[in-house]
């Protein structure tokens, strides 16, 4: 079976289901989480402190496994956007995104000329080093290159209908933390202003048939955004799976051995 890639993804309505690596680079990170039925991985570069000499083999991971792969970058700027694109990024995401001539900006430098001005560079690890006609790769890559842009404040909310409409974004993400602390109500996502802000973004996204995401810690919340209208959705991420699940087995086992003590007491 042929791997669906992140372009024909964003084209659908259907659940798309991935998770977040902020702390794991092994070299079968990739083949363990397709293995686990990933239909996606989103990469972290903004608070994993992960460089792009540490992205450029993680994206070599995940290509092994044929596991698409969005790249959340550090910033808006070119060099980030570019940089991540020629080391093979599949997927964009954008931090803090707040109107209509950002997402452009994003979108030119993510795009070859004809819809952009992102610079040349052929043969390399984005085009698997293959050689072949210029023009094919430039539309191919075009074609290719699926952004994702994030709305964390509420600028962003407000301004969502102007970012959905723009071509070459493919993808509203609700950043859920910093769109609560941004609206002054912190970690409150049951909170009236905040639902309200996140059923705008989603209305705009049905009108302008885009993809909505959002990163769940757990499946009950997941289950329920899907039925809100979210379709990638993002499950936990390695450490706080890791965490849980071995957290959970040292707790079953210290309550079946006696004497087992918590550790420090």
């Amino acid at each position: 079976m042929v791997q669906e890639s992140l372009k024909e993804m964003a084209q659908t309505r259907r659940a798309k289901l991935g998770t977040f690596l902020v702390e794991f680079n092994t070299p079968g990170i990739g083949q363990i989480m397709a293995a686990a039925g990933c239909d996606y991985v989103l990469l972290d570069m903004e608070h994993s402190g992960f460089s792009f000499d540490t992205l450029k083999s993680m994206l070599r991971y995940m290509q092994a496994a044929e596991l698409p792969t969005i790249v959340r970058v550090p910033s808006r700027n070119y060099h980030h956007i570019a940089r991540a694109l020629d080391m093979g990024a599949e997927g964009l995401m954008l931090p803090m995104v707040s109107s209509g001539e950002e997402a452009e900006q994003i979108a030119a430098h993510a795009k070859y000329p004809g819809q952009g001005h992102r610079g040349v560079a052929l043969q390399v690890a984005h085009d698997r080093y293959q050689p072949g006609p210029v023009l094919k790769k430039l539309r191919d890559a075009n074609k290719r290159s699926t952004i994702f842009a994030q709305i964390e404040s509420p600028d962003g909310v407000a301004n969502a209908d102007d970012i959905a409409a723009v071509k070459g974004i493919d993808c509203l993400w609700i950043g859920h933390f910093d769109l609560s602390a941004s609206m002054g109500i912190p970690g409150q996502f049951d909170h009236p202003d905040f639902k309200a802000a996140v059923k705008r973004v989603g209305r705009a996204c049905q009108k302008h048939k885009k993809s909505f995401g959002r990163l769940v810690p757990d499946v009950k919340t997941g289950a329920a955004l899907h039925r809100q209208g979210f379709d990638f959705i993002c499950y936990s991420g390695d450490v706080w799976i890791f965490q849980a699940a071995l957290k959970d087995g040292i707790d079953q086992l210290r309550a079946k051995c006696k004497g087992g003590r918590p550790r420090g007491r």
